[in-house]
């Protein structure tokens, strides 16, 4: 049974109109974009600094995902959760999930899509200037 606990990602905005623009992914790190509706040449900045496991899909799949319970802890037009119980975690890699313990399980949800992460590192969020 997944619960999604909400997290506070510092910024207030309408993530039903957001979408990912861009991710940079390496062994070590992720960092992702998400636009910032109303706030031209500005981006929300997801970042892990560690290990990362990243799911990417647009609603489609996301809707129709099997899960044995409904989501608990949703909350309309919230962008950012940690998850407990959810198949994508509870699938991925058992040794990964031993060598970089205690693996999380964050999500990210747009209008557009979703970003899941596993990390042992908590996400950090910061506005940047997308202009150059």
């Amino acid at each position: 049974m997944p619960k999604y606990f909400p997290i506070d990602a510092g910024v207030r905005f309408d993530c039903d109109q957001s979408d990912l623009l861009a991710i940079k992914w390496t062994p070590d790190s992720l960092s992702a974009d998400f636009a910032l509706p109303d706030a031209e040449n500005h981006a929300l900045r997801v970042r892990f600094n560690g290990a990362t496991i990243v799911r990417l899909l647009d609603e489609m799949p996301l809707s129709t995902e099997q899960q044995p319970t409904k989501n608990e802890g949703l909350v309309p037009r919230h962008f950012a959760y940690r998850v407990e119980g959810s198949n994508f975690a509870e699938t991925q890699s058992d040794a990964w999930k031993e060598v970089h313990r205690p693996v999380r399980h964050y999500e990210f949800i747009t209008g557009w899509g979703c970003m899941d992460v596993l990390s042992k590192a908590e996400p950090s969020f910061e506005v940047v200037d997308t202009s150059h």
